[in-house]
């Protein structure tokens, strides 16, 4: 790790109350960003901050990326206060479970609100400070945006628009200067992921198909992050990462041998 990767560097991280996004504000803050962490609840908030890496900027804002002109006024009043935005991590999220038939439209329009209106609203607010410094988005999507899952039409729908998002922004921008690639995590060991983390039939399950037979680490995922908004990938655009321990080697067929 190069501990003065983002030194002078400005991260604004959604989400980042806890789980991914707690940890890849500490990633960064410990390679010397200063981090903005938002997210809707400031308990949460302030829990990532009192965990920084000592002698890190990690500073707590709270706001809802599902509100336009909250998420905006944030991002642009980073810039105006700190006279830079280098990397947007697009992390929030929620969950509904249920098939088409099962999911009511409230739980429809939050699930779409907070993941793909969010990563747009907070996205189309930065592109502007990302470009006059060749900055850089990062968006958590999920292996369930990149196919289907029993039970989760609207995360899966949600995720699904991030990843052609991702597509259509790191075409749109590249010749500006500003590169947009994404991750996307299997079942991680999460506050969201707890109702299957507690299940052991479920967990066995996983443990299956996963080839590592294990959920990933939030900062296996942040290592990741932190590499894409990294002057390493300098010429990676448009990339898609799954952090999913082989489960996306499978030909989706059982184990046989």
């Amino acid at each position: 790790m190069t501990e003065d990767r983002f030194a002078g560097r400005v991260v604004i991280i959604t989400g980042a109350g806890s789980g991914i996004g707690a940890a890849a504000a500490h990633r960064f803050a410990r390679e010397g960003a200063t981090v903005i962490a938002v997210g809707r609840t400031e308990e949460k908030l302030q829990r990532t901050v009192s965990a920084a890496p000592a002698g890190s900027t990690i500073v707590a804002r709270v706001a809802d990326v599902s509100d336009e002109s909250a998420i905006t006024s944030l991002i642009d009043g980073v810039a105006r206060d700190y006279g830079r935005l280098d990397v947007l991590v697009n992390n929030a999220a929620v969950a509904a479970v249920g098939a088409v038939t099962d999911t009511d439209t409230a739980s429809w329009r939050q699930v779409m609100a907070v993941i793909a209106d969010g990563t747009f609203y907070a996205s189309r607010a930065a592109v502007p400070h990302l470009r006059a410094v060749g900055g850089n988005i990062v968006n958590v999507g999920s292996v369930s945006g990149l196919g289907g899952d029993w039970g989760l039409a609207a995360y899966n729908a949600a995720k699904g628009a991030v990843v052609n998002l991702t597509n259509a922004m790191a075409l749109d921008h590249a010749n500006e200067g500003v590169r947009v690639n994404a991750v996307h995590p299997s079942l991680t060991a999460t506050e969201m992921a707890a109702p299957m983390l507690e299940n052991e039939k479920a967990l066995a399950a996983f443990r299956q198909r996963i080839p590592m037979q294990r959920p990933a680490e939030p900062q296996e995922v942040a290592d990741v992050i932190a590499f894409l908004a990294s002057y390493d990938a300098r010429f990676v655009n448009g990339a898609h990462i799954p952090v999913d321990g082989g489960l996306r080697a499978s030909s989706g067929q059982p184990r046989m041998f």
